[in-house]
């Protein structure tokens, strides 16, 4: 098994990484590590960190921009179908769940 070695870069004052399974506390690691499936299947060109990756400095925590404001990253999506965009997206990807990084930090 190989190991993936990669640097990413997350804001200071995000919350630690919680460990694999815990609740998520928008650390922002996932989504700056790997593109996630709605990553890979709508937003071109595929990047890390994901440029929906969105920072909140008032809640100094990470959020997904293709669920808060999927019409912002997808010029394509009428703005009265963010609802259900979110809805869809967060359930797709499990948004605000539980922690499935499974990824070491230095």
């Amino acid at each position: 098994m190989r190991i993936k070695e990669q640097t990413i870069t997350i804001h200071a004052a995000a919350p630690p990484k919680p460990e694999l399974g815990a609740a998520c506390n928008g650390c922002g690691v996932c989504c700056a590590a790997e593109p996630c499936p709605v990553s890979l299947t709508l937003l071109w060109p595929h990047q890390t960190p994901c440029r929906a990756l969105i920072w909140s400095e008032v809640e100094k925590r990470y959020f997904c921009g293709m669920v808060s404001a999927p019409a912002q990253f997808l010029s394509w999506l009428p703005t009265r179908l963010n609802r259900a965009a979110s809805r869809l997206f967060r359930r797709w990807i499990a948004a605000d769940t539980r922690c499935d990084a499974d990824v070491t930090l230095e």
